[in-house]
């Protein structure tokens, strides 16, 4: 990671800039220091106590990171958004798990990913940010190292990680814009299903109609929380289930998969600060299902 230092730290110390400007704690200094990382001045290495100038070059390099056991390099054509030192922005198709699991041990984004970095030389795991259903479609935030993560995880927690939604319902919702407040748990006696629960986890999902035809609607969805299933459960909640989710009650006549799409992506960039806004198209599936039969 490679940052300019701009006359308005000029005379900082590199310990201090690290802490108080990039917000690195204590610990993940130490572990850069001391855990086969290297923080380099104009391609010099240096110590925290160095005084930094307008114009420096600081270089951190992290130490390489552990990998979980399924956590295999594999590659595989990625749609790649958006790139820099700090984050990554996939385009995810419909049908590719997110990160590996029992079920899906290989072929998924996180498999990927690691190929795409062992080609560039970066040490670096998985951490995904905005992680997408198997067959939802769209756009998915990566962080490419610890500390970028810690930091978008925390803006994803104080609601400035936020992302839009085309879905497809059957029937039509009313009122035509309108938020679901309902709380989201595990569904008793399954591993895979979320409910609506009295003790489930806060969830908030807003909504806006945008076109309607024969039989299903197309609606636009913001999320204000992140739980699993989130906009499949509350939308069958309400009496609307999505088009192609036989899990939640859908019908798959007309798409074999849920008809999501993450279409918005925005942030504010972890070390530059700046707003980061990037948006994907319809896919053709979902496309197709709002034509007339």
């Amino acid at each position: 990671m490679n940052l300019t230092i701009t006359k308005q730290h000029e005379g900082t110390k590199i310990g201090y800039y690290l802490r108080q400007e990039l917000k690195f704690s204590r610990r993940l200094i130490k572990h850069i220091i001391h855990g086969g990382g290297e923080i380099r001045v104009n391609q010099t290495r240096q110590t925290l106590r160095c005084i930094l100038h307008a114009g420096d070059i600081l270089t951190v390099m992290f130490p390489p990171e552990q990998k979980g056991s399924h956590m295999i390099p594999e590659k595989m054509p990625l749609d790649i958004v958006y790139e820099d030192d700090a984050v990554l922005v996939l385009h995810k198709p419909a049908g590719i798990v997110s990160i590996p699991s029992r079920l899906h041990s290989s072929g998924t984004i996180a498999n990927g990913v690691l190929a795409h970095y062992e080609k560039h030389g970066l040490p670096y795991t998985f951490h995904v940010v905005t992680r997408l259903d198997r067959q939802t479609s769209g756009l998915m935030l990566i962080a490419k190292h610890r500390w970028s993560h810690s930091i978008l995880s925390q803006a994803q927690k104080e609601g400035t990680v936020s992302r839009a939604y085309y879905a497809v319902v059957e029937g039509h919702p009313e009122p035509k814009k309108g938020t679901i407040n309902e709380p989201i748990g595990r569904k008793e006696g399954s591993i895979i299903e979320r409910t609506v629960t009295a003790g489930g986890q806060r969830a908030v999902t807003h909504y806006e109609v945008i076109r309607e035809i024969e039989g299903h609607t197309l609606v636009d969805v913001k999320l204000e929380t992140g739980r699993t299933h989130q906009i499949r459960v509350h939308f069958s909640y309400i009496g609307y289930p999505l088009a192609g989710d036989d899990l939640y009650g859908g019908a798959v006549d007309r798409i074999m998969r849920q008809a999501l799409h993450c279409h918005q992506l925005q942030f504010y960039h972890p070390i530059t600060k700046e707003p980061m806004h990037f948006t994907a198209a319809m896919p053709s599936d979902i496309s197709q299902l709002l034509q007339p039969e």
